[in-house]
């Protein structure tokens, strides 16, 4: 198994934004279960398995695919993934605020392959979108893993069918979560997605 280290992205400027639309946002992702899928923590650190590798990957390239999305810190743990994750402010021309261009972006669409670029407006991203899809990915990835690698299989869904997030609004509260993404190995222990913690 190989040691994974929490990842950290450079400092954000999160005064003027709209919370109504867009913003920071810190998410937690768990199994099904709390089912312990990703690796284990041990001396206070994370230590992926592949699983656990192949679900960093997914949410480290969730910029890739998601235009203006801005990934911060996260850690993936035995059976979550703690992140924060940045949305942009897209205004009704499907261009982001902070950087309007003279033309508005624009996403092919079925009837425009093999022809001009012509396509819908990119319009806002949506955190249950991205969510959704990461989900989704992650899981498919994973069952290629169950048959391919014989990676341990999950009973029913592999995540559940929710996931926790929470508004970011200020500088303090993003040092204060990133502190908290910082130490979720070294307190794995107390954490109360610890299946040793669940509640009877």
């Amino acid at each position: 198994m190989r040691s994974s280290t929490v990842h950290h992205r450079r400092s954000l400027r999160l005064q003027g934004y709209d919370y109504s639309m867009a913003g920071a946002y810190f998410v937690t992702i768990c199994t099904h279960d709390r089912a312990c899928l990703f690796g284990d923590v041990t001396d206070g650190a994370m230590v992926l398995n592949d699983a656990g590798e192949m679900l960093s990957a997914l949410w480290d390239g969730i910029a890739a695919r998601f235009a203006n999305v801005e990934i911060d810190q996260f850690v993936v743990m035995p059976n979550h993934l703690n992140g924060i994750l940045v949305l942009p402010d897209i205004d009704d021309k499907g261009a982001t605020v902070a950087d309007k261009r003279a033309t508005a972006r624009v996403a092919p669409t079925s009837e425009s392959v093999g022809a001009p670029l012509v396509g819908a407006l990119i319009q806002h991203v949506r955190l249950v979108d991205i969510v959704g899809a990461f989900k989704s990915l992650a899981t498919v990835r994973y069952i290629e893993g169950v048959k391919s690698h014989g990676w341990p299989e999950f009973r029913g869904r592999f995540w559940q069918r929710n996931y926790y997030e929470h508004v970011i609004r200020d500088e303090r509260s993003l040092d204060r979560i990133r502190r908290y993404i910082d130490e979720n190995p070294v307190r794995w222990d107390l954490d109360e997605e610890n299946p040793r913690n669940a509640r009877p």
